[in-house]
């Protein structure tokens, strides 16, 4: 085996097991310097290095030059800051990716990233978190993972208890069968997991399906909630729903069948998906995929794409009726190019709340990653605004 770099091996002496959360207890990380050399981390209880088996698929591979791992050797922050800044790539489960770079950064204060599972009343829910103050709940929407919230978690760690959660049926939290994948169903275990945590109250950020169960937490739990920041929420179609009889027959159970060929979701996601190299859009894929190509992870998948489709946006218990009733302050987050959530849902939204704040930013449907220097301020800016005298 070739020699360790001397980066690479500071890295590995600063290893802190206690806070690494490795998936059933073991994970495989393939360091890169890149046009070099490759290793394999192995933890199993310990911390081994092997040299890389291309035999072996990795949990998580981090790859970057030389030049690069060494900054990330002598700046404890080195780590995230690359990874920001695109001269670090991690692939296929940023949980255990991230986690790595956690586990090494030998930083010990409250900002630094914790990974953890957490047993809940409704499963057990997997969070990342950092911070200390008031808390704030995160929650990402379908399809994606806690990861999605990465950047806001280290912008608002320094001056909030920051968690960003898996919801139930993606990432790396538990799986029911046959589970209603419903916003009530989402916003029930986020309030297990807020027991679980002994957090009476929380401020919430949601992202697209994440802001949905945001909007349900300040309805059904309006006293567990302090503040609701929105970005780029989904909300109930006010249009016709054509497809709408069809979709009720539909049954998420046929997810547990892989029909699709796993090539063609890859091309289906990074089409959809603009920007496809960025460095988080590829994460989000990776993400996306880790969960879809498992039958579980497909069939709350589609129980919750079904569940967003069907809901009724009138009527007694229709959404826009209910959504009136709010009562937490609320602050909505917008992008003028979104073609998921349309900017013209803004206008509903002030017409329904009156006194709800509201930002439009020239991005999509993710203000987080694509603007997350004017979304993160305008969101501490508003949770501060109402903190506790």
């Amino acid at each position: 085996m070739l020699s360790l770099p001397n980066s690479l091996q500071v890295l590995l002496d600063r290893f802190d097991m206690s806070t690494f959360d490795a998936p059933q207890g073991r994970a495989r990380i393939r360091l890169t310097v890149v046009d070099e050399a490759q290793w394999d981390v192995l933890v199993n209880g310990g911390v081994r290095v092997a040299a890389a088996d291309a035999r072996v698929a990795a949990d998580a591979t981090l790859s970057a030059d030389r030049a690069t791992w060494d900054q990330m050797a002598e700046d404890l922050r080195g780590g995230m800051d690359a990874y920001r800044a695109g001269r670090l790539v991690i692939r296929h489960n940023l949980h255990v990716g991230v986690g790595f770079l956690a586990a090494t950064s030998g930083a010990t204060g409250p900002q630094r990233l914790r990974f953890q599972h957490v047993e809940t009343a409704s499963g057990t829910l997997s969070i990342l978190s950092a911070g200390t103050g008031e808390p704030v709940v995160m929650i990402h929407g379908l399809g994606a993972t806690k990861g999605s919230f990465l950047p806001t978690v280290a912008a608002l760690a320094g001056s909030f208890r920051t968690i960003a959660l898996d919801l139930p049926g993606f990432g790396d939290s538990v799986k029911p069968l046959g589970a209603a994948y419903h916003a009530p169903f989402f916003a029930r275990a986020v309030v297990d997991l807020m027991n679980a945590l002994a957090l009476p109250r929380a401020h919430v950020i949601g992202n697209s399906m994440g802001g949905r169960v945001a909007l349900e937490l300040g309805l059904r739990h309006a006293e567990r909630v302090r503040r609701l920041a929105l970005l780029s929420p989904s909300l109930a179609w006010r249009r016709e729903r054509p497809w709408a009889p069809v979709v009720r027959l539909l049954r998420p159970e046929l997810g547990l069948l892989q029909i699709t060929p796993r090539w063609l979701v890859e091309a289906i996601v990074h089409r959809t998906i603009p920007g496809a190299d960025s460095n988080w859009v590829r994460a989000g894929v990776d993400e996306f995929l880790r969960a879809y190509l498992t039958p579980r992870g497909r069939a709350a998948f589609y129980a919750a794409a079904r569940q967003i489709y069907l809901e009724e946006p009138h009527g007694a218990k229709g959404f826009w009726t209910r959504l009136a009733t709010l009562e937490p302050a609320s602050l909505f987050i917008w992008g003028k190019r979104d073609s998921l959530v349309p900017i013209g849902f803004a206008k509903h939204v002030k017409d329904t709340l009156p006194a709800a704040r509201h930002l439009e930013l020239d991005c999509g449907h993710v203000p987080q990653l694509e603007r997350p220097a004017e979304t993160h301020a305008a969101i501490a800016a508003f949770f501060k605004e109402g903190a506790r005298p």
